[in-house]
């Protein structure tokens, strides 16, 4: 016990006995004043018993109650230490102090709620029969009317407190990962057993409740960022008398100049259509700063149109109606115009 909790014990029972002590002066004094006068001597008379017999039930049914009071005791000590006891072990799981197989850091606390519910349902359950008045038939009116209500209001509550749980095992985000949720796209701020808070590159604050989380789609962008890289994806329409190994020569400059995009692994080229007009291009480059998406894109962006008109390549190609007068195909000669750089044996550089 420390020496705080001991004064204000001390000054707890001062307290009390002050208040007894005035509370007597104060009855012994309207016992006397009442006593003065014809009229009010009946009642003076009988304020003794009007307040002692009361107190004397009372002092009755607590004295019948001792025995199951004594018991409620050590149970309520038993399950205080025991509750401590499980918050420890778990609190060194959590700290990496105590590992287990396939068993989570993460999942720690999680657990110790679920078990210290369980110890205190256990005890409650243990206790009921010896709570003073349990018998009556006001106590069962009062826990059943309070038992309906519960059900009636909870189910909402239930339901987010079953998918908070059932998230923090799937292990789905935490707190710190860059997510889309639905629409929300932001950054998660904080994981409740009812709600969960994600803060949008608007610097607002968005509180979705867990069972919707539980049904919805849930994109994690940190997951996999930390340890292989987030892939980012810029897409561009380049005419078909464009060279291809020059596009690419070019996107791969462009993510080169990006910040932001790591060296390693290295940036990607994806052809995905041969369109009616351009052939489409895809950019796939890796970061591992998934909270500055927006910020790389748009260096990425800029990159792109700064070296696509430093060699005079236009992104869009206009439609047109008819064949033109002269194909449009690429002559050998112009396959590796620059920056494309043949290897030795005469095959273009390209990423693997």
């Amino acid at each position: 016990m420390s020496a705080t909790s001991v004064w204000t014990s001390l000054r707890s029972g001062l307290k009390f006995v002050r208040s007894t002590i005035l509370a007597a002066l104060g009855f012994l004094f309207l016992e006397y004043a009442l006593a003065l006068f014809p009229q009010t001597r009946p009642i003076a008379w009988n304020l003794g018993n009007w307040v002692l017999e009361p107190l004397g039930t009372m002092s009755t049914s607590f004295a019948a109650t001792i025995p199951s009071l004594i018991f409620l005791a050590p149970l309520f000590l038993v399950v205080r230490i025991l509750v401590k006891l499980i918050h420890r072990f778990f609190d060194a799981v959590d700290e990496g102090r105590l590992v287990f197989d396939r068993f989570e850091r993460d999942w720690a606390i999680p657990t110790y709620k679920l078990v210290r519910l369980l110890v205190v349902a256990f005890a409650v359950v243990v206790a009921y029969p010896y709570v003073p008045g349990s018998n009556s038939d006001a106590f069962k009116g009062v826990s059943l009317f309070l038992g309906v209500a519960f059900s009636l209001g909870s189910s909402s509550f239930l339901s987010n407190m079953i998918a908070g749980y059932s998230m923090n095992y799937r292990r789905l985000f935490k707190v710190g990962d860059r997510v889309k949720i639905g629409d929300v796209n932001g950054e998660v701020t904080a994981v409740r057993l009812q709600v969960t808070h994600v803060r949008t590159i608007r610097n607002e604050e968005v509180t979705i409740p867990n069972s919707v989380i539980l049904n919805a789609h849930v994109v994690n962008y940190s997951a996999l960022a930390r340890s292989k890289g987030l892939v980012l994806m810029a897409t561009v329409g380049i005419g078909y008398e464009t060279p291809w190994r020059q596009v690419e020569a070019m996107l791969l400059e462009a993510a080169r100049r990006t910040p932001g995009l790591l060296p390693e692994p290295a940036p990607f080229i994806r052809q995905q259509a041969l369109g009616d007009f351009a052939v489409t291009y895809a950019l796939c480059a890796y970061t591992d700063q998934p909270m500055k998406m927006e910020a790389i894109y748009t260096d990425l962006y800029h990159n792109v149109l700064d070296v696509f008109n430093e060699y005079g390549v236009q992104i869009m190609t206009p439609a047109y109606r008819g064949d033109p007068e002269i194909p449009k195909v690429v002559p050998r000669d112009q396959w590796y115009m620059a920056p494309a750089k043949p290897d030795a044996d005469g095959s273009p550089e390209r990423a693997k």
